[in-house]
């Protein structure tokens, strides 16, 4: 349920946080295809914070609730969208944040599950591709979360996954979870 605060990320273990990211069940955005209204005033922070009207959005509840609602048009640009209105936000880089990582197994075998900011959680692989854009102020590591909607991995989190890689004797450096190489550099 959305509105219920997230479970303790760290005593979780990998199959609870699978089975969490199952059970997890979202509206049928997709489906979902009321006229445009306007604009929400509202607009996602690279770091994640969620603002209205100038102000963060300080109810953890709001935000998760929003989350899911939140949906990417074909044009790229992202909406807040019900089965009677649909309305632009603005996202500075990615709607969602990785904040958190839980690593189980080694090699090939290894499994890694992103939280969120918004308390949901992503197990990397087939569905939840890692990748790495450049820019020019360095390298910007994502994760995909659902319909195009990713999430900026933070640095710290960045950090923990190149530690993993150079642990690694993989070339490129780079990190596996559910059977899928991931390299940590921009593809060329």
């Amino acid at each position: 349920m959305p509105n219920t605060p997230p479970p303790d990320f760290a005593s979780l273990s990998l199959a609870e946080i699978a089975r969490l990211a199952e059970e997890h069940r979202l509206p049928p955005v997709e489906s979902w295809n009321p006229a445009h209204c306007g604009d929400s005033e509202m607009r996602i922070a690279r770091d994640g914070t969620w603002i209205h009207q100038g102000s963060p959005i300080g109810r953890p509840a709001m935000v998760r609730l929003f989350s899911t609602i939140l949906r990417r048009e074909s044009d790229g640009r992202f909406v807040l969208v019900t089965p009677v209105e649909k309305l632009d936000i603005a996202v500075e880089d990615a709607p969602f944040v990785a904040v958190e990582l839980k690593v189980e197994g080694e090699g090939e075998a290894m499994r890694l599950a992103f939280r969120l900011n918004t308390g949901d959680v992503v197990v990397a692989g087939p569905d939840h591709p890692l990748r790495i854009e450049p820019r020019d102020d360095g390298p910007h590591p994502y994760v995909a979360v659902r319909g195009g909607l990713d999430a900026l991995i933070a640095r710290n989190v960045y950090y923990e996954l190149a530690q993993l890689a150079l642990a690694q004797s993989d070339s490129p450096p780079g990190v596996w979870s559910q059977g899928m190489f991931f390299p940590l550099e921009p593809a060329a």
